[in-house]
């Protein structure tokens, strides 16, 4: 499967558990469910990810 672009994140509560649907650009909706643990380690990833500086972009300049 190659990557799709998010259009929307949903999340409920699914008994003890997590549900994550992921709404994608061409219309598909993935569903997860994930641990309490696991959501948690998820947030902090994404906050790791959003905080570190940009890396510069590796293509060279046209010439």
């Amino acid at each position: 499967m190659s990557a799709q672009r998010l259009v929307r994140i949903l999340t409920t509560r699914s008994g003890p558990d997590i549900e994550i649907a992921l709404a994608l650009e061409n219309g598909q909706t993935l569903r997860v469910v994930a641990t309490p643990d696991q959501a948690d380690r998820l947030v902090d990833e994404l906050e790791d990810i959003l905080n570190a500086p940009e890396e510069p972009d590796e293509t060279p300049p046209a010439a």
